[in-house]
């Protein structure tokens, strides 16, 4: 069997109205309209000469064309190749941009789309879903929290927490930090939060690198963190700031997490040398396929480190994908479910249009493994969403 296609197919879904940033981001009031502005994905499609066809996603929060440019650019290298074997064409791919200076960012991201392709031909040539390739069926189960809290008026946070207590969440993030220099208030309304869920609830903060000039001022915020014992504090700072990130976890009790902004298994090895993270929250999307994510998973065993996939604005490809990670992997804590969109205006097609048939079964703080029955991935791709929103 061999590739003969490759297919691309970059997203964007603008929003009808422009809206203030919803999470914490460095300089918000000049970067929102850009990073914001609308839902995006870049879906590939892979298919070989005997007829099978794959799906793959690159993460992206920028320019979807661009990385369908650079994936017309390297399919020569793709055409021809075995699907059976990815983790020998993605070292043919790396190999032909690594010494050229672009290991990370737009062409790996590139990359991870072509590999998770790869992978979902491999597992439907074998006729086993995809998680059987990843270490098997670990869970039927999987732990869930709900993604996320935001900084607004005390009332509407605690009444969107409650809701989702009514839904069955053991488990909830708060995001932290779009006023980097006002922590005070925001660390009281965290506290605030506390009080209204109670203590057996799981609470994590999310800063989306929001104290990233001054990692003392994340020092301070994590240890008042501490107190309302809150489990994880998330990208608090740069994901390139290691030794600030050294600093935060020699100095805090509460567990530092990191990983969805970063690439492939020589940034992950770094930071686990140094021992700088306690959660490792990697994107298949973004990271490097689903070959990377096997490579940075069996590190974590090793650094004994729990493992809680970072899902964020991905469409809802890369969640399922993701739901096969969280299936297989022992060391799996808990995955992130998005609870809301950017807009409320503007629903997102790309995460609740794209697929065919529901994926995310959630239930009593639990989402649902896949389904055995069904091979690779195990989705149905809305082929009229594709054409409706490709840019070019």
């Amino acid at each position: 069997m061999k590739v003969t296609k490759v297919e691309v197919f970059p997203l964007f879904v603008p929003l009808s109205k422009p809206i203030d940033a919803p999470v914490s981001i460095p300089h918000a009031d000049k970067v929102q309209h850009i990073v914001f502005g609308g839902y995006r994905a870049t879906i590939v499609r892979i298919t070989t000469d005997e007829g099978l066809t794959g799906y793959g996603e690159c993460m992206t929060r920028f320019a979807p064309a661009a990385l369908k440019k650079i994936i017309e650019e390297i399919t020569p290298v793709v055409i021809g190749t075995d699907p059976l074997q990815p983790e020998h064409t993605w070292e043919i791919m790396y190999a032909a941009m690594m010494n050229r200076g672009h290991n990370r960012g737009f062409f790996i991201e590139a990359l991870s789309g072509i590999d998770i392709a790869l992978w979902d031909l491999r597992a439907k040539a074998y006729g086993q879903p995809l998680y059987m390739f990843l270490g098997g069926r670990q869970r039927d189960l999987i732990p869930s929290y709900a993604s996320s809290l935001r900084m607004r008026e005390k009332s509407i946070v605690l009444e969107t927490a409650q809701q989702f207590l009514d839904l069955g969440f053991k488990a909830m993030k708060i995001k932290l930090g779009k006023n980097p220099a006002g922590y005070v208030r925001d660390l009281k309304l965290v506290e605030d939060i506390r009080k209204a869920v109670g203590d057996d609830i799981v609470l994590t903060v999310d800063a989306n690198c929001a104290y990233h000039e001054d990692y003392k001022v994340a020092l301070r915020v994590g240890r008042e963190l501490e107190k309302n014992g809150i489990y994880w504090f998330e990208e608090p700072i740069s994901p390139d700031n290691i030794y600030g990130y050294k600093y935060l976890a020699d100095h805090l009790d509460i567990s530092i997490a990191w990983g969805e902004s970063s690439f492939t298994r020589f940034d992950f090895a770094n930071m686990f040398a140094e021992r700088c993270i306690d959660v490792v929250q990697p994107n298949p999307c973004r990271v490097g396929g689903l070959t990377e994510i096997a490579k940075i998973a069996h590190m974590t065993q090793a650094f004994h480190l729990p493992y809680a996939p970072h899902t964020g604005s991905c469409s809802a490809l890369c969640l399922a994908v993701s739901l096969h990670i969280a299936t297989a992997l022992p060391n799996l804590l808990t995955f992130e479910v998005m609870r809301s969109d950017w807009s409320k205006e503007d629903h997102n097609p790309l995460r609740h249009d794209l697929l065919k048939d529901p994926y995310d079964v959630f239930e009593d703080g639990f989402l649902h493994a896949p389904s055995p029955d069904r091979p690779g991935i195990g989705i149905d791709i809305n082929e009229e969403i594709l054409e409706r929103y490709s840019v070019c």
